[in-house]
């Protein structure tokens, strides 16, 4: 993001706002964010969607997964969803309970000669129990009174969703149940029907290579945004450092949300997540230093009695792990002459059941009766060898490794 860009302050334009649909204009912000803000409207603002259906009785030429996939896939009303209702997983019943979900009934059969439409209109929500409005009496005040309704249920210009279609003698009866959930669980509990943004409507940034046989303008027609910024010309120059900073969203919800409530919650929990991550960031590792390539030069010890742990996994007191200083303590086991291994300090015991440190020890038994890694003329790993593999002396005879002179450590 340019300096300047950093510099100014973000706005929000509404050209047009309408009962499932919001178009706006988003100003002075970088491509991630409105990137993001898009991402949040769609899968991170919780709603209420039916979970569960109990199938009583079905003589429709419907499968009972058929009818329950349709029904989990009606928006119900969810405004104020956050406040008005718990997630389950937080809720303190067993399965359900009239502050974690909301029941529905259908039950429709079909007597005369007619078709008889099964819509959303005859889904009628079960009231909650009087004495769990008396124990939680702010939960319920916050719920709107069409709250967990079908969204066009009975709604002034706007058809009921169809379910199924019945004849004489059919019946379909049912039992459901609405829970509060994320996109990211599924895709049911998205507000959203699609969230779309543009930017750059005259491709000046050339983000986009267009592909045309003859005109790229004739076959390339511009969006309406195009009306919104300066057309480039023809002989003006490429600038590689440009950065869009308007960005045109348009947002069109599935009506459990209004289009207003989904752009506010959305920014808003985008806001959460990035206080989340900032606060992470902040309390975790207060204590150590990192250095700017991401290492941690001076960790803290450990409560297990352990040494302090490297970002590599091994024990650290090197500020640099991969060099050959001849610091103590190096991660790799005093790599470039390390004065002291730093698996087992002293005499202590190493890898296996040796007295004495397997990397950079001494002459004394390791992994098999000597070290394999930095000792001396003693026997290897599988006990053959007269020298060791790693960092043993230049003389040696036969390695594991070969007949020549060690190759590494040497």
């Amino acid at each position: 993001m340019s300096r300047l860009l950093s510099t100014k302050v973000p706005s929000v334009r509404i050209r047009k706002l309408q009962r499932d649909h919001v178009d706006f204009v988003l100003e002075n912000v970088d491509l991630a964010f409105a990137n993001s803000l898009r991402r949040a409207m769609i899968a991170d603002i919780a709603t209420v969607a039916i979970d569960m259906v109990e199938i009583e009785t079905n003589t429709t030429v419907l499968a009972d997964e058929f009818i329950a996939h349709r029904l989990g896939q009606v928006p119900l009303i969810s405004a104020n969803c956050d406040e008005a209702m718990k997630f389950s997983r937080d809720c303190d019943c067993l399965s359900s309970c009239d502050l974690c979900s909301i029941e529905l009934r259908l039950n429709v059969m079909c007597t005369g000669d007619e078709t008889v439409h099964v819509t959303t209109d005859d889904l009628a929500v079960v009231l909650p129990q009087q004495s769990r409005i008396v124990d939680a009496p702010e939960e319920f005040s916050r719920r709107p009174p069409n709250f967990g309704h079908p969204y066009n249920k009975k709604s002034e210009g706007l058809q009921p969703i169809l379910l199924a279609k019945i004849r004489k003698g059919q019946e379909l009866k049912l039992r459901c149940i609405a829970k509060k959930g994320l996109a990211k669980e599924h895709a049911k509990w998205s507000p959203c029907a699609a969230v779309a943004f543009e930017y750059d409507p005259h491709n000046k940034l050339r983000h986009t290579t267009h592909w045309y046989e003859t005109d790229e303008k004739a076959e390339w027609p511009l969006s309406h945004n195009a009306r919104e910024e300066l057309a480039p010309a023809d002989d003006e120059p490429f600038d590689y450092t440009a950065q869009p900073e308007r960005f045109y969203m348009d947002a069109e919800t599935v009506g459990s949300l209004s289009p207003k409530e989904v752009v506010q919650r959305g920014l808003a929990e985008l806001q959460k997540n990035l206080g989340s991550l900032v606060h992470a960031l902040t309390t975790s590792n207060a204590t150590d230093d990192v250095n700017q390539n991401g290492v941690i030069e001076n960790p803290t010890a450990q409560s297990n009695g352990f040494p302090p742990t490297s970002t590599y996994g091994g024990p650290s007191a090197a500020a640099n792990p991969w060099s050959g200083s001849p610091q103590a303590n190096s991660i790799w086991g005093g790599m470039g002459g390390g004065a002291s291994p730093t698996w087992a300090s002293g005499t202590g015991t190493g890898v296996g059941p040796s007295s004495s440190p397997v990397w950079s020890g001494a002459t004394n038994a390791g992994i098999g009766s000597s070290p394999t890694w930095g000792g001396a003329t003693s026997t290897g790993v599988g006990g053959s060898s007269t020298s060791p593999a790693w960092r043993g002396p230049t003389d040696a005879e036969s390695t594991t490794w070969g007949n020549e002179s060690p190759a590494w450590g040497t």
